[in-house]
């Protein structure tokens, strides 16, 4: 999931540098959306892993 937001981030900054505000906005969001799914999983799989098996 990071590596994809890092990958949206970085094509929002280069259409940003060159003017191209739409494709711009639309790539940060999903890099904003992706960033926050990640974090969120990355907290429930620490959470979810530190509990004993079911017996």
């Amino acid at each position: 999931m990071m590596y994809w937001a890092l990958i949206f981030f970085v094509v929002a900054i280069i259409a940003g540098v060159l003017g191209l505000t739409g494709i711009a906005a639309i790539a940060s969001e999903i890099a904003w959306i992706l960033f926050v799914v990640g974090l969120i999983l990355a907290v429930v799989f620490f959470v979810m892993g530190r509990r004993p098996p079911p017996v």
